[in-house]
């Protein structure tokens, strides 16, 4: 006969877990010394309640999560202020407990209460926790579950709109050439979403800061690094090419310098590249209101051009489509230069 002399202990309510979470993270503020025992135990507690959170928010493999407890956790967790506990503890959080909140994070940010995002109206309230996380690049060593935050707060339009009309926001530009390949890529992928997920406000914020963000943006067009220009490349097609942002192409390819960069790619070393950067060149020369200067260029190097673009080839079911786009360019090329050289 077994006795037991310990009662199973109550599972926690939703306040009580967002309560112990708020304690233990306030428990993990800077330490003596003499207090490194205090500080292991505090990051026990730590660990202890995020994997208590997130047995509640996804269940534990063999309970489903209760949507009233979830719901409610959500709520708490904002009016605790626990989430900007948690963003700001991050660099003293272990593998562990990063990993359980980036989990968890995601979770939270999308539960409704009372029709409303309650985690998102936090952060909205807190902006500059987005900057705390964009700035967090910096750091290696938590980069990656930052970025992971990051991604899921520009689902939702008000958070992405910041990010873009933030100070923080050049950031990507460096962040995304960091010798950390992971980081760097990471970065990338932050980056492209800011800039596809909501496409109507990307082509507001294009509009208002047009010179500020093309003039850094061909420094990417033109980065030593190869993943750098690729990427770039293809994502420069991705938002250009956006019916929202048909406005902005319309001014890009009026330009001269933007030109020269895709006429420069064309002859890149590697093909994906080069076809890359046929599809941003062609908008240029299939434009029916070219500006003069752009006339001339065309006409000056349509014979480099032809043998470049007649070298080129499509990959896989793309063939057929990439040569009848490459016929009717190389056409164009040759009509501009007939011309061209009959005024001159």
């Amino acid at each position: 006969m077994s006795f037991s002399f310990f009662k199973p202990s109550r599972p926690k309510t939703p306040p009580e877990v967002a309560k112990a979470i708020k304690d233990s993270l306030n428990a993990l503020d800077t330490k003596t010394v003499a207090e490194v025992k205090a500080l292991e135990k505090a990051m026990e507690e730590v660990e202890k309640n995020f994997v208590t959170m997130r047995c509640m928010l996804s269940g534990d493999g063999e309970v489903e999560p209760n949507v009233e407890q979830v719901s409610q956790l959500a709520l708490e967790i904002s009016k605790e202020d626990v989430i900007s506990l948690v963003v700001h503890k991050l660099p003293i959080l272990g593998w562990e407990e990063r990993k359980d909140l980036v989990h968890c994070w995601s979770i939270l940010l999308k539960q409704q209460v009372d029709s409303k995002y309650c985690c998102v109206e936090y952060i909205e309230k807190n902006l500059e926790l987005l900057d705390f996380l964009v700035v967090c690049y910096d750091n290696k060593e938590i980069a990656l579950n930052c970025g992971n935050m990051l991604r899921e707060c520009i689902k939702f339009p008000s958070l992405a709109q910041y990010i873009l009309n933030s100070a923080s926001f050049v950031l990507f530009f460096k962040f995304v050439e960091l010798p950390n390949f992971d980081v760097a890529s990471d970065a990338f992928s932050t980056f492209k979403d800011i800039l596809t997920k909501h496409a109507s406000l990307v082509a507001e914020y294009l509009t208002g800061h047009y010179d500020e963000f093309f003039d850094l943006y061909e420094k990417l067009l033109t980065s030593s690094n190869y993943v750098t220009r690729r990427q770039s490349l293809k994502l420069l097609s991705d938002f250009l090419l956006e019916a929202p942002n048909v406005q902005i192409m319309k001014r890009y390819i009026l330009e001269v310098r933007y030109l020269k960069i895709m006429m420069t790619l064309l002859r890149d070393s590697s093909k994906n590249i080069q076809i890359s950067a046929f599809h941003i060149f062609k908008v240029f020369v299939a434009n029916p209101n070219k500006p003069r200067e752009i006339k001339i260029i065309l006409a000056k190097n349509h014979e480099k051009l032809l043998e470049l673009l007649n070298s080129l080839s499509g990959k896989g079911a793309e063939d057929e489509q990439f040569e009848e786009e490459k016929e009717l360019i190389i056409k164009e090329i040759e009509k501009v230069s007939r011309l061209q050289s009959l005024k001159s």
